[in-house]
């Protein structure tokens, strides 16, 4: 190797190790912060303490003389931050927000399916509302389609996305993969990087998640948007009792969201690698508001021989929403002909 290149590797080394010490400070800082000890002084002297020490890393990795013993001490205080962290569990039993305090359930048999605890709120305001429940029996020879619903509020990027499984007889369950929030406490987009929210499935009709989200919530509004499936069959039964096979899981042992890994999204695809033809993993995926996009593009979505652009349009269903209301055949009218935008 000449001197040169011995250079250029040594400065690459460098370049590294500052840049994996700076992410793991920033990590660990905001890890103690969020999700530390529940005394705020506590809290926040151990969030300092992280900052301070990934800090002084910093500055040594400059001076060859307390380079690696700078970064065995960091590295001992980064393991002791990875024993608490593995301490920190999810769990059932917290102050649950009334819409998420009742999990679901599915009890199955052969092709007959019991799904218990379905959501169906009675909505005055976002604020102002009624919960209820209620068990149905579905027939998995009945099922005839599988609906991709995509909630848009802030850009083409961003979106919130969750399936309906469409059986015959116009009926039709939405399960929304969420956070299960305790009372007093909003979603945070950082936050969900750092344990803070248990994993939840919403399994609702669909006069309540749809309709909460055209109906109620207006700041900021939503725009929601359903497609159809194409050509699901086999894989949509296969799909239905993965979601079901989780959804008995959390009940049993609950888990945690992520914002990146463990997200409505990402958990879409990972229950749909069950079918042997899923599409590969997509920034896409990760961008939600363009997964519509990335389905039309591999031929997943009915089409009916329309641009995306077009059946975006079409697909999108607010005013028929407003029109029909809380109608007991919300689900068949909300996908009537498209009134115009």
């Amino acid at each position: 190797m000449t001197l040169f290149s011995l250079r250029i590797a040594r400065a690459l080394t460098f370049t590294l190790l500052f840049a994996l010490t700076l992410a793991v400070g920033i990590w660990g800082t905001l890890a103690f912060a969020i999700s530390g000890p529940e005394n705020v002084f506590l809290r926040n002297s151990l969030s300092g303490l992280f900052g301070a020490s990934s800090l002084i890393c910093l500055i040594a990795l400059t001076q060859p003389r307390w380079r690696w013993r700078a970064l065995i001490a960091f590295a001992v205080v980064f393991m002791l931050t990875l024993v608490w962290w593995s301490s920190v569990k999810p769990s059932n039993d917290r102050n649950w927000q009334e819409g998420v305090a009742v999990l679901p359930w599915a009890k199955i048999e052969g092709d007959l399916v019991t799904v218990h605890n379905i959501r169906n709120i009675d909505y005055l305001s976002e604020t102002d509302y009624t919960v209820n429940y209620y068990d149905k029996s579905f027939d998995l020879r009945k099922l005839e389609g599988v609906d991709v619903v995509t909630v848009h509020w802030m850009g083409p990027a961003i979106a919130h996305v969750f399936l309906s499984f469409a059986f015959a007889g116009d009926q039709h369950l939405a399960i929304s993969i969420e956070t299960r929030n305790q009372k007093g406490e909003g979603y945070s987009t950082l936050k969900g990087f750092f344990r803070q929210y248990e994993l939840h499935y919403v399994v609702a009709d669909e006069r309540d998640v749809i309709r909460l989200r055209t109906n109620f919530r207006k700041n900021p509004p939503e725009d929601v948007y359903v497609y159809r499936a194409r050509g699901m069959n086999g894989d949509g039964q296969r799909l239905f009792l993965e979601y079901l096979t989780q959804i008995n899981k959390l009940k049993t042992t609950p888990a945690f969201y992520n914002t990146l890994t463990t997200n409505c999204t990402t958990n879409i695809w990972l229950n749909s690698r069950v079918n042997p033809d899923n599409l590969p993993l997509s920034w896409k995926i990760l961008a939600s508001g363009y997964l519509a996009e990335y389905l039309y593009e591999n031929d997943r979505l009915e089409t009916k021989g329309m641009s995306f652009a077009e059946l975006q349009k079409q697909a999108w269903i607010n005013p028929r929403a407003h029109a029909v209301d809380k109608a007991d055949n919300f689900s068949q009218l909300i996908r009537m002909p498209a009134i115009s935008r």
